[in-house]
């Protein structure tokens, strides 16, 4: 089926095309499907019926039907019951475990669909900021596609992360600054260049790859929302992304029930955590961030307002932690078999803080997102 872009902010309707932000407040503009038009039972039994990977839903996601997406094969990740014991008595702790997607993170999934639209939209060069597994997937995905990346990362980021990113053979540009500095100069060699720019939020299409983890999550529970997730959160696309799927299944009529949604940050960099305990509609950049992991560092979000938005409407909330209870958490993820870089470490040390706080309760469903690999460090 086909889809429309509007503000996320204004309501704006905004045309296709290689589309951007809105041209009037500069906001992010969100697909919305004409999902009335839609039987949710027809679809259910057509997604359950093809083959694993996240374009079996292409009903609700930005391709055409005559139109082939740009794939590697990602989606289609397990979701795994852990045993932690503790503090995790009385509830279903589970892990959606990202880190086995194509270049081992869950960025596959919203690059898969940015590089799909925009190759279809007439885009022959890309360019993007990232900490790092964003350059990796969109090096690997502008690869598939046959056309340049450039990339714009810290000076600090790790050496592994860059060699994966030449690996598929992007360009990249070592930047002495975090990633709100890489985005500005991503922006001006977009201008200069004419390379299309697929920073996050500044096009559509990556919300709608990253809300197929919730897809998969509400699918594998039997057609269930879970009662809550546990989502760390730098620039927030899946944050944003899972809010907007759920609405679209209680639209299709698939499922009745509400989950709440936890932000988790790291103590060195958290305008989310800091913006939600202030009641405020948009959070103030994060100044002298810091922290170990590299994709929650993000000091400033183009998608705040989306992301306070959905995390009050749903009865959630927003947690910091330490880099060293991160570190702590991730190991103990390893110790239950999932290979959690970092900042899934992050997700279970903030289900601790939630269920000793009491937000976490007995006889609930809670997952955890595991978005990286450990060995993408």
């Amino acid at each position: 089926m086909s889809w429309r872009l509007e503000c996320g902010l204004c309501g704006r309707p905004v045309p296709r095309g290689l589309a951007t932000v809105c041209p009037d407040c500069g906001k992010p503009l969100l697909a919305r499907y004409d999902l009335g038009g839609l039987d949710g039972e027809a679809l259910r039994r057509a997604w359950s019926g093809r083959q694993g990977g996240m374009w079996r839903f292409r009903e609700i996601m930005p391709v055409e039907p005559d139109e082939d997406p740009v794939t590697l094969g990602e989606g289609g990740t397990p979701l795994l019951e852990v045993e932690i014991g503790g503090e995790f008595e009385g509830l279903t702790l589970l892990v959606k475990d990202e880190g086995l997607n194509p270049t081992g993170s869950f960025k596959d999934r919203g690059l898969c669909a940015a590089v799909t639209r925009a190759v279809h939209e007439g885009a022959t060069d890309l360019v993007i900021p990232s900490a790092g597994n964003a350059g990796a997937a969109l090096a690997a995905y502008a690869a598939c596609a046959g056309v340049p990346a450039r990339l714009f990362i810290p000076e600090d980021t790790p050496e592994g992360v860059a060699r994966r990113c030449e690996h598929y053979g992007a360009d990249i540009t070592r930047v002495d600054g975090l990633i709100d500095e890489c985005g500005r100069l991503s922006a001006e060699y977009g201008a200069e260049t004419g390379a299309f720019n697929i920073s996050t939020l500044k096009e559509p299409y990556r919300i709608e790859g990253k809300k197929t983890m919730m897809l998969e999550i509400v699918e594998e529970l039997g057609w269930r929302a879970p009662d809550a997730i546990v989502y760390p959160t730098g620039g927030g696309t899946g944050l944003i992304g899972s809010a907007k799927t759920l609405a679209e299944l209680r639209e299709l009529g698939l499922i009745d029930g509400d989950t709440r949604l936890y932000a988790v940050q790291g103590t060195g960099c958290a305008p989310i955590v800091r913006a939600h305990a202030a009641g405020e509609t948009y959070a103030e950049p994060w100044q002298n961030a810091s922290t170990e992991a590299w994709g929650l560092r993000v000091p400033g979000a183009l998608g705040d307002f989306l992301m306070l938005d959905a995390i009050r409407k749903s009865g959630g909330g927003g947690v910091a932690v330490s880099d060293e209870a991160m570190r702590a958490a991730a190991l103990e993820l390893g110790a239950a078999g999932v290979g959690a870089a970092i900042e899934g470490g992050a997700t279970l040390a903030g289900a601790r803080e939630l269920r000793r706080s009491g937000e976490l309760r007995d006889g609930e469903t809670v997952v955890l997102f595991n978005t990286a690999h450990l060995l993408t460090y």
